[in-house]
């Protein structure tokens, strides 16, 4: 998994500060979270090809998480995209999205399909053999969801030396590899694990964006690999936090260390602060693997 941050400010968008958005490529897939205004300059900057871009993220109606979108689908079209496209979020987004289209007289001429949410409980909205993802339901002031992308596993690494020592057919490696005891040269049946090495563990991102301090989500992303968790506000402003219906730095923590994640990701800073180190710096007082998301900044899983 490789994650690239293309935007992780709240709010207004500034020349030096971009709303939400980013980039989650998992074995050959390109899945844009969110896609507040300015998102498809910032595509172009960091060179990422727009046309392997095939499901898109949406997790609220705010405009710093949703307002690029027309815009990029208007580009879609002018560029000669003939993939289709899948848009996953709230309920009315499709209204959103296809009025305005409508009154530009811009009509896609790629497939164009809506999957409008509504559940307060996670839903499954993808699945392949590679990974599945699913909806994290989040507090926020407007109906607001997260994103769990959970990588399945792979397939059984060979251990080269024993299959050459034991006379395995190349032919029956990739069935190896799938778990399959399989014949040696003289017929006799071989143990998988004899023959075979464990996988590497299946990594998993949590995506949490707009959102208000929430337990109820730890189930959900416990031993998560990674976890995005807006921190919108330091914690001396835990009122406007409590108010607006954002967290904390610290707070985010208080979240990544109940779900024990491998590492937290900060984003969605408020325009108010200047040195987002301080961040940083209060979450670790909490929970010590913690990054800044930082514009253009790339990240592997």
């Amino acid at each position: 998994m490789k994650l690239t941050i293309v935007g992780c400010h709240s709010a207004s968008p500034r020349y030096d500060a971009n709303p939400t958005a980013q980039i989650l490529e998992v074995k050959g897939h390109l899945f844009l979270i969110d896609c507040g205004e300015g998102t498809q300059v910032q595509l172009r900057k960091f060179k990422i090809k727009f046309a392997r871009i095939k499901h898109i993220f949406i997790s609220h109606l705010h405009g710093d998480h949703f307002f690029g979108l027309v815009g990029l689908i208007s580009t879609f079209k002018l560029l000669g995209r003939d993939a289709s496209l899948h848009i996953y979020g709230p309920k009315g987004i499709k209204q959103a999205i296809l009025l305005q289209l409508k009154l530009g007289k811009t009509y896609t001429n790629f497939e164009l399909y809506f999957h409008e949410l509504e559940s307060n409980q996670p839903e499954l909205l993808f699945e392949d053999a590679v990974l599945s993802i699913t909806t994290i339901p989040l507090k926020h002031r407007v109906y607001t969801n997260g994103f769990l992308f959970q990588q399945k596993p792979g397939e059984r690494i060979l251990n080269i030396q024993k299959v050459k020592e034991l006379d395995i057919d190349p032919s029956y490696y990739q069935k190896t590899k799938q778990g399959f005891d399989v014949p040696d040269s003289k017929g006799d049946m071989v143990s998988n694990a004899a023959i075979t090495l464990d996988p590497s563990p299946p990594k998993s991102y949590a995506y949490c964006s707009d959102t208000s301090y929430c337990e109820e989500i730890i189930p959900q992303i416990l031993n998560t690999t990674l976890l995005y968790h807006e921190a919108t506000f330091l914690q001396q402003h835990a009122a406007l936090a409590l108010k607006t219906m954002h967290s904390t730095a610290r707070q985010a923590a208080l979240i990544a260390k109940k779900a024990a994640v491998g590492s937290l990701l900060l984003g969605h800073y408020s325009g108010r602060y200047n040195d987002y180190n301080e961040f940083k710096n209060q979450a670790q007082e909490v929970f010590l693997a913690t990054k800044l998301a930082q514009d253009g900044k790339v990240f592997e899983i």
